[in-house]
């Protein structure tokens, strides 16, 4: 291997390190010495619960282990915003995990708790999956009420999709394995089946002593809403369980018994490794976002058997389109080309933007795989559309336009893995969040922003230097580089991936070499929905 391999190798083997360095504090939560204080009252924490829950901690994939992540820090901080959420199979069956976080300010929700709840209600609603809730939360938190209370996403639109959920048949099990107060008391009760556990599990609309406040009753938590009152004066809570493992055996029972469901067909052979080994990635993939590197290479380190079958291979070459399959699942795969490449007619086009022949490339083999009913997984390393009069000329927003058409419209499941850069339109024309990938996943060298941070600083300060003259104000050239370097800065920690990631416009950060299971983990949840429309673009720019 070469010294440019080496030197990749090393780069992004630290960004790992320190991935797993940032998992490792987040999975404490509140901190040890909460955990204990848990275990003191005879209950365990949300992830400990988990663990019990699946049939294997190898098939939970984690959805927002980052939300929050360096936010909310004049409270404390609101490590995963309290909750943990994920992809999990029970008792052989797939299915959503939301479990509150009793650590983190006594599992309250912040503004990102609810976001983070509704994405994990978006998936089960996408997917046709059951899930299940350990409900253990003080409510919501109440400085912040005005963020998270009244509006359209906000604490009430979970209750809203627990109704909706149930219409559609979505299975929905709960367990009360803590506190559950005011509106929160009615995400347990609206699901199928409602679990209490005895002495720790409690439920009710108002609190002791809210109680006290509004009708001047002296009554304890206990006899207001523990397990007895509802399992057996109230008949609110379904059954009750002496501790955590009993019930949580419980709600494997019940997974156990329920029927099989009716599956979308999705094409899977046998699965197999890649030939080319993966942890070659790391050598190949330069930390560097404007270091030229070769994309067919990654894929075939992706891809089963290393097998992957271009589509228009001489035709729109910045963009690669093809066929392969991911731990068997068959896949359609639209990913950024990073190397120089050059057009019959001789023109050069840049690595990692879009031109006019790859946008019109990529929109009918995205029309295609809908056609064929293949799931489609799109690697981002994009920087944009081409721009200058020749693109224009040439029709690259009606191009554009078509590829983001063949997206929005596209029928089939949708994953998105942002390698590197995700800029400006490419995000939206490789499927980024706002185009409702089923799954979105970024590696620790993901940027995702209007345009990168070394133009977007030149752009700004040209406009803070414009904005000075024009009140007479005389800037010096040392001046301006300090400018430049203080909106480098501030612009550039916006690009990190762990930014993204706390706002929720990716589901995680992950090593190169999980993006297998991840594609793998989202086609089988895809699965239990079957496509119920053809692909229709509309109208189309042609």
């Amino acid at each position: 291997m070469d010294i440019k391999f080496n030197k990749n190798e090393d780069s992004n083997k630290q960004l790992i390190s320190e991935l797993h360095r940032k998992l490792k504090k987040v999975h404490v939560g509140g901190g040890e010495g909460k955990i204990e204080k848990l275990h003191q009252k005879g209950k365990l924490s949300a992830r400990e619960r988990i663990a019990l829950l699946v049939d294997s901690m190898d098939t939970f994939l984690e959805v927002g282990a980052f939300a929050a992540d360096g936010m909310y820090e004049e409270w404390g901080g609101c490590p995963s915003a309290g909750v943990v959420t994920g992809l999990g199979v029970v008792s052989g069956r797939q299915c959503v995990i939301v479990a509150n976080d009793a650590t983190v300010k006594a599992g309250a929700w912040f503004p990102m708790t609810a976001k983070k709840n509704l994405r994990a209600q978006e998936i089960a609603i996408e997917n046709k999956l059951p899930i299940i809730y350990l409900v253990d939360s003080a409510g919501v938190f109440l400085p912040m009420q005005d963020e998270i209370f009244p509006d359209k996403e906000h604490f009430g639109r979970q209750f809203r999709n627990n109704a909706r959920m149930s219409s559609e048949g979505i299975i929905q099990i709960a367990a009360i394995m803590g506190s559950c107060v005011a509106g929160g008391a009615y995400l347990p009760i609206m699901s199928d089946e409602a679990m209490i556990v005895d002495k720790t599990g409690s439920i009710f609309l108002a609190g002791s002593y809210l109680v006290k406040a509004a009708v001047g009753e002296d009554v304890d938590n206990e006899t207001l809403g523990g397990a007895t009152t509802h399992c057996e004066i109230s008949g609110v809570t379904d059954n009750k369980y002496p501790g955590d493992k009993e019930c949580l055996e419980a709600i494997r029972n019940i997974f156990d018994r329920i029927g099989h469901f009716e599956k979308a067909g999705f094409n899977r052979a046998e699965p197999k490794p890649p030939k080319e080994d993966p942890k070659e990635i790391y050598g190949l993939f330069p930390n560097d976002r404007n270091t030229p590197y070769d994309m067919l290479e990654i894929i075939k380190r992706l891809v089963d058997d290393s097998d992957f079958e271009q589509y228009k291979e001489l035709y729109g070459k910045t963009i690669l389109c093809g066929y392969g399959r991911i731990d068997g699942w068959s896949v359609g795969i639209v990913a950024n080309q990073r190397t120089v490449v050059k057009t019959k007619k001789g023109e050069m086009q840049m690595g990692g933007v879009i031109y006019s022949d790859s946008a019109d490339k990529a929109a009918r083999f995205i029309m295609n795989c809908n056609q064929r009913k293949i799931p489609l997984v799109f690697l981002h390393d994009v920087n944009g559309f081409m721009v200058g009069s020749r693109s224009e000329h040439g029709g690259i927003i009606k191009d554009g336009a078509k590829m983001v058409n063949a997206v929005s419209n596209s029928v089939v499941p949708k994953f998105s893995i942002i390698l590197g850069s995700s800029y400006g339109a490419g995000n939206y024309a490789m499927c980024g969040k706002a185009f409702d990938p089923r799954l979105i996943y970024a590696w620790p060298n993901a940027q995702i922003a209007v345009m990168s941070g070394k133009s977007a600083a030149k752009t700004l300060l040209q406009i803070k230097v414009s904005t000075m003259k024009a009140k007479g104000k005389v800037i010096s050239d040392e001046d301006q580089q300090t400018m430049l370097d203080e909106i480098t800065d501030s612009y550039e920690a916006k690009l990190s991936p762990y930014y993204a990631a706390s706002r929720l416009w990716v589901d995680g950060i992950i090593d190169p070499l999980e993006t297998r299971r991840v594609i793998s983990t989202g086609i089988a949840a895809a699965d239990h929905a079957k496509i119920e429309k053809p692909m229709n673009v509309g109208v189309i720019q042609t």
